[in-house]
């Protein structure tokens, strides 16, 4: 089974929430917005924490280190079959300055050239409704345990 672990970023913005996510790197994805942004996330390294792997991940995706109470949102089967374990974290970053790993790809396919691309080309804070739309349909669980989780731990 893949493990995958990353960090759904909040912050409050007046009376609402914003969401922080990402949006993957590469040719495949330059031309897809509504349904291809995610959590910062990744593979959990054998004998890895899942909360260190998603802090790590968070780190290496987006080029910055966050800390905080981190609130456990579940285990997420994708259509892939891969599981996401997604954290709260309440925090913010600035989105449009992400300096995070690259990786090589063969591009354009079977052209012999390698080129280099960012994992996540760029980030956003969106609102729920916008966060929704954004993220791919595999991550929108996620988000329906933050809102619930966030519904729950607000004063009254």
């Amino acid at each position: 089974m893949i493990k995958s672990s990353g960090i759904l970023l909040h912050r409050n913005v007046t009376a609402d929430v914003e969401f922080f996510l990402v949006h993957p790197g590469g040719p495949f994805w330059s031309k897809k917005d509504e349904g291809a942004w995610s959590i910062p996330k990744g593979l959990v390294e054998a004998e890895e924490d899942s909360l260190a792997a998603a802090l790590r991940e968070f780190a290496e995706e987006t080029g910055y280190t966050i800390s905080g109470d981190a609130t456990f949102l579940g285990s997420f089967k994708q259509l892939s079959g891969k599981i996401i374990d997604a954290w709260l974290i309440e925090g913010t970053v600035e989105a449009t300055t992400l300096r995070g790993n690259t990786f090589k790809l063969e591009w354009p396919s079977k052209s012999g050239a390698l080129k280099e691309f960012p994992e996540v080309d760029r980030g956003g804070w969106f609102t729920p409704a916008v966060a929704n739309q954004k993220i791919v349909r595999g991550q929108r669980p996620n988000l329906e345990a933050a809102l619930e989780h966030l519904h729950h731990s607000r004063p009254s």
